[in-house]
């Protein structure tokens, strides 16, 4: 699954998504020397003198330069561009405010209070760097240099289908032996933390045409889609979307979890994850596989999470044979160490947790006091 290929947005649009491109500075930036703050152009060596004539105001937006009449000052705004001859800015807090003679408290050292020209980019310098998520800093760098729109990777489009005649939508009422679509919330959550746009398409039974009928109207919308439940052997998930395209079904050994779905559809064109319906299950899952390429496709350049080695707060048995992932709370300072004390596979286990314990496929039983690799859940 590759990246997406980048699309030129406004800037509105873009943010939130990666940088497709290395952003340039058109020219220098600033393009002159401004004040930096409001108060009295000066020479430097003027301002050791205590008083000044004040022999013009340059307000902010000038665009003519003004040359400096030796031993006198001009009256100017934060922004504006310095005289010709003045090398300094004395703030208005450090004089009388004098209008026709300004009395000077405190003087100044040469290049005090003024942006130099070029001091924060240089004409044609890279000021973003390809690989770059796009944030409120990008934005008004990219605008402050005159740019309108950007080369980015678009969000992809992820479609999240719940598959189970047992679902029903959180806020309603759920009659006997009805259960909450938990994973379609949480999953659509998710893929917006990773940089996606998610779209619900909500709970469908496991009847083969009308989950056929779905997956189908989603396909004109969809860069990607998971699908969460109906995994058991023979059933409907595997029917239709097998059908749909190239998909494998495989059991990994991975704790929770086991049966998953990989592949395209769409003639190849769309990829789709299948994953399992234990909410725990779909968490792993999408951690360990639907993430790293979700944000392959956004342009990521890192797509792991950080982790850390713990210290195991208490021992418990782990599936021989298969690599587990157990929700812990992850404790300590890089200094002096970190443990992780494990929680119940749960929803509440799951919420309160900050981080999954990877447990090795070859440990069958974790000791109190061993060391794991923990993944840091609360890091992008």
């Amino acid at each position: 699954m590759g990246q997406l290929p980048p699309l030129a947005v406004a800037l509105p649009d873009a943010v939130g998504c990666v940088l497709a491109e290395d952003v340039l500075a058109p020219s220098d930036h600033p393009i002159a020397d401004l004040a930096d703050c409001d108060g009295y152009a000066l020479a430097a060596e003027t301002s050791r003198e205590g008083s000044a004539r004040v022999m013009d105001v340059v307000k902010a937006g000038a665009v003519e330069q003004m040359r400096l009449v030796p031993g006198s000052v001009v009256r100017i705004d934060s922004g504006s561009p310095m005289p010709v001859g003045a090398d300094a800015v004395v703030p208005l807090e450090d004089t009388d405010q004098g209008e026709a003679v300004v009395v000077i408290h405190q003087g100044v050292q040469a290049g005090v209070n003024v942006r130099k020209r070029a001091s924060e980019a240089r004409s044609g310098e890279t000021v973003l760097a390809r690989g770059t998520r796009v944030g409120a800093r990008q934005i008004a760098l990219v605008a402050g240099l005159g740019r309108g729109r950007i080369l980015v990777h678009p969000k992809p489009r992820v479609v999240i289908v719940s598959v189970g005649a047992e679902l029903t939508e959180p806020g309603r009422p759920a009659a006997p032996g009805q259960v909450y679509d938990a994973n379609g919330h949480a999953l659509a959550t998710c893929v917006r933390d990773a940089g996606g746009a998610a779209l619900r398409a909500g709970a469908v039974s496991d009847q083969v045409g009308e989950l056929r009928e779905v997956l189908e109207d989603q396909l004109v919308r969809a860069d990607l889609i998971i699908t969460t439940g109906g995994l058991s052997q023979g059933d409907t998930v595997r029917d239709v979307v097998a059908a749909m395209g190239d998909v494998r079904f495989d059991n990994v050994a991975i704790a929770p979890g086991r049966r998953f779905g990989v592949g395209h559809v769409n003639d190849g064109g769309t990829p789709i994850f299948c994953l399992p319906g234990d909410p725990f299950a779909v968490q792993v899952a999408y951690e360990t596989f639907v993430r790293p390429a979700l944000l392959t496709m956004a342009g990521y350049l890192e797509l792991y999470r950080p982790s850390v080695r713990a210290r195991a707060v208490e021992g418990w048995r782990s599936p021989a044979g298969e690599r587990e992932f157990v929700p812990v709370v992850l404790t300590g300072t890089p200094a002096g160490g970190y443990e992780c004390q494990p929680m119940a596979a749960d929803f509440v286990g799951l919420a309160v947790a900050n981080a999954l314990a990877v447990v090795p496929e070859g440990a069958a039983i974790v000791s109190p006091g061993d060391a794991l690799d923990c993944l840091i859940l609360d890091a992008r």
